[in-house]
């Protein structure tokens, strides 16, 4: 065992002589009496090595044993992940909090997995076959989801089966196969394995364009500014905007598999709230708690600094892992801000170079290649998995222009930006239609979604014109466009999370109800005043929320249709060359569906 002595304190960050051969990434305990502190190796000169501290070093001094394990930062992968609370280390916090009460006590590291529950195991191979990583050897059940027990990524080459278990009841740590390398050597498998955190899981045939869309339910999100399976999007935002709020609604209704959470740096009191709730709520796809398929990973802002980029890892390696299952993982990350800043304050105790604003230079690069761990992917025996990245941004003040929203926008491939003035302005979600973007392909015609923005953005600009020049110095015509602006942002782009109905709202209802909106936002009214206009849009706006609130389809629901379409018509003096092909396309659309 390769052994060393600090040589330095500076906060979270331990100099080290290394008596021996180190690796980066390698894990390393400070030996304070009975106790041991978990570290990291993040920089290595010759016979000395940085590294990070996951606990508070407070009586670290110099001279103090290093003992370094020889292994690289790890998680351990295996059945009984779902449902669990882990911290950025994968320690469960309730058995710590069990074990050790309210105050979490450093230098106390237990399993990830239980080691004493035993597991269902069906195998699924024989004697003589042929495996390699990745390969299925058999299943258990994992709550709704039958867990593959795999063989180890870290299995290079072809392999042959000598041996596999009968089904039965096992713990994690029992061999369940052996089986044999070309060179004849014998291997044992058990369920479980370690990986190290930072090198992605790459043991797929093929990696896929992220082509199918990812549906959360909410309009604004899956008509305009939508995100794919396997893609990837930013939330950024000034802070009490909702973040935290719009990533509890899409980890309940959008339509993965399973859930990771990584609240890494957030406040205490946010984390707290999600791990109430989520045991709480119900899963819409079970009618079972929604915590039995989701996964959280918790580093508070009170936690070790140095552990907030651990959680994020941590998280990510357990959602490839479930995408090596052919399962639709969702990853939120919330929020990547307080991981910049953690490296921002690790860089500057390794005295490195500083880029713009003190974060290091290198924070576009480590940013991409977190994202870059999404992705789409067709395993060896031809099924898809894929895992979706979702980050919030805590930008200071809301200002988007600051290094850590910049350098994800770069990588990213939706933008939902949130705004403070609709956040105060109570619209929910709080996401700013005019700023925010998508490269992926949403539930509605693209050229019908282009028009429906172009009312947006028009009315806003008429908008702010009002508020200089009154609404007498503004036409009939423009003021009609203004309307129509607001009327769509108060029935399609805000939804009620209160109500039963329109808090989640499924792809072919709201390609149903975008085409009655659009026969409203291409009709040229004949009304005779601005008042009379803005009368006749008031009650089209209730009868249109009325409407939004009736069950999917029902006789409330078609009556109520056509007392809109009956308000349309008796006002309606038709629509522009443009409109009407457009309307005409949602038809065809709406038929084919």
């Amino acid at each position: 065992m390769t052994k060393g002595k600090v040589i330095g304190v500076n906060g979270n960050m331990i100099s080290v002589r290394v008596d021996g051969e180190v690796a980066l990434n390698e894990v390393g305990y400070v030996v304070l009496g009975d106790k041991k502190l978990k570290s990291e190796v993040i920089r290595i000169q010759g016979d000395r090595a940085e590294m990070q501290v996951f606990e508070m070093t407070g009586g670290t001094g110099i001279n103090d044993e290093v003992e370094f394990s020889g292994e690289l930062l790890a998680v351990s992968l295996g059945p009984g992940l779902l449902g669990k609370v882990y911290d950025g280390l994968q320690n469960p916090l309730p058995e710590l909090a069990e074990r050790l009460g309210f105050f979490l006590d450093r230098g106390v590291y237990l399993e990830a997995l239980e080691s004493e529950q035993r597991w269902r195991f069906t195998p699924k191979v024989n004697k003589g076959d042929k495996v390699r990583q990745g390969d299925t050897l058999g299943t258990v059940p994992e709550g709704i989801f039958d867990h593959r027990v795999m063989v180890p990524f870290n299995f290079l080459g072809e392999y042959t089966v000598d041996w596999v278990i009968d089904e039965g009841d096992y713990t994690v740590h029992e061999k369940v196969a052996t089986v044999t390398d070309a060179k004849g050597g014998k291997h044992e498998v058990t369920m479980a394995f370690e990986w190290p955190v930072k090198r992605p899981i790459k043991v797929y045939s093929e990696r896929l364009r992220p082509e199918e869309q990812m549906v959360t339910k909410v309009r604004l999100i899956d008509t305009f500014i939508p995100v794919a399976l396997g893609g990837t999007y930013c939330i950024p935002g000034p802070f009490g905007a909702g973040k935290t709020v719009l990533q509890q609604i899409t980890s309940r209704n959008a339509e993965v598999d399973i859930v990771i959470i990584a609240a890494c740096g957030e406040r205490a009191g946010e984390v707290v709230e999600t791990l109430r709730e989520f045991p709480e709520l119900n899963d819409p796809r079970t009618g079972r708690t929604l915590m039995e398929r989701t996964v959280i990973i918790c580093n508070t802002s009170s936690m070790p600094v140095a552990a907030r980029e651990a959680s994020v890892y941590t998280a990510v390696t357990i959602a490839e892992y479930y995408r090596q299952m052919g399962l639709k993982v969702l990853l939120l990350a919330d929020s990547t801000s307080r991981w910049a800043q953690a490296m921002r304050e690790m860089s500057g105790r390794l005295e490195e170079i500083p880029g713009e604003e003190a974060f290091p230079a290198y924070l576009e690069s480590v940013i991409a290649a977190f994202y870059e761990r999404a992705g789409r992917v067709r395993l060896h025996d031809g099924s898809i998995g894929s895992v979706t990245i979702g980050g919030t941004v805590s930008p200071a003040g809301g200002n988007f222009e600051e290094p850590v929203t910049q350098a994800t926008l770069k990588v990213v491939g939706a933008f939902h930006g949130l705004s403070r003035e609709r956040s105060d302005a109570r619209k929910y979600p709080a996401i700013d239609p005019l700023e925010s973007w998508s490269k992926y392909e949403g539930a509605v015609e693209p050229n019908a979604t282009e028009y429906a923005r172009g009312i947006v953005f028009r009315g806003d600009e008429i908008d702010q014109m009002m508020k200089v020049v009154g609404e007498e110095g503004t036409s009939l015509e423009d003021y009609l466009v203004y309307l129509k602006g607001q009327f769509m942002d108060s029935v399609y782009l805000q939804q009620n999370a209160f109500d039963e109905v329109d808090r989640a709202v499924s792809v072919e209802r709201q390609q149903h109800v975008f085409r009655v909106m659009m026969q409203i936002l291409v009709s040229r009214f004949s009304v005779e005043s601005k008042e009379e206009a803005r009368h006749y849009f008031n009650e089209l706006r209730q009868k249109f929320l009325d409407y939004n609130g009736a069950e999917w389809m029902s006789d409330d629901f078609k009556s109520l249709e056509t007392e809109l379409e009956q308000m349309i018509s008796e006002r309606d003096a038709g629509a522009d060359e443009r409109g009407e092909k457009l309307l005409k396309s949602l038809t065809t659309e709406h038929s084919h569906a």
